[in-house]
C-alpha cells in the first residue's frame, strides 16, 4: 500500500513538472531560444527587456548587461513594474532554466505577448557579464 502511495506521489510531481514545461513551450507568445540566439536578439533589438529572475545575490555576482532583476518569488507581487512592456520583446532567464518557466507562466497569465525564454539559463551563456 505504501509503495502505491509513493508511486502516486512521484507520478503527480512528474506530471506537474512536465505540464508546466508543456504549457510554456506550446504557447504562441513564447519562444525557447539558445544563448547564441539570445545574444543575437539582444544585439539586434534595442528595446528588448532582459528579465533576470535569479536572487539578488546571484544577480549581483554577474548578469547580462541591462538586465532587470526581479526574483521569481517576487514577480507576481512586482508584475506592475513590467506592465508597460506587455507588447515589448522580453527575454526571461534564471541560472539553469529551472525557475524561469514559472516566470514565463506569470508573464503569460498577465498577457505579455513577446516572451523569449533562455534555454538552460545563464549556465549556457558564454558572453560577457556585468
Amino acid at each position: 500500500m505504501q509503495d502505491k502511495i509513493l508511486w502516486l506521489l512521484v507520478a503527480f510531481f512528474v506530471f506537474s513538472f512536465l505540464r508546466k514545461r508543456f504549457f510554456m513551450f506550446n504557447n504562441k507568445n513564447v519562444k525557447n531560444i539558445s544563448a547564441q540566439e539570445a545574444y543575437q536578439l539582444i544585439n539586434e533589438n534595442k528595446n528588448l527587456v532582459i528579465l533576470d529572475v535569479r536572487t539578488k545575490g546571484e544577480f549581483e555576482s554577474g548578469h547580462i548587461p541591462k538586465a532587470k532583476n526581479i526574483p521569481v518569488q517576487q514577480l507576481s507581487a512586482r508584475i506592475n513594474e513590467l506592465n508597460k512592456f506587455k507588447d515589448t520583446p522580453i527575454l526571461v532567464h534564471c541560472a539553469s532554466g529551472g525557475r524561469s518557466p514559472s516566470a514565463v507562466k506569470a508573464l503569460i497569465n498577465n498577457e505579455f505577448t513577446k516572451i523569449y525564454h533562455l534555454n538552460r539559463g545563464l549556465n549556457s551563456w558564454k558572453y560577457p557579464l556585468k
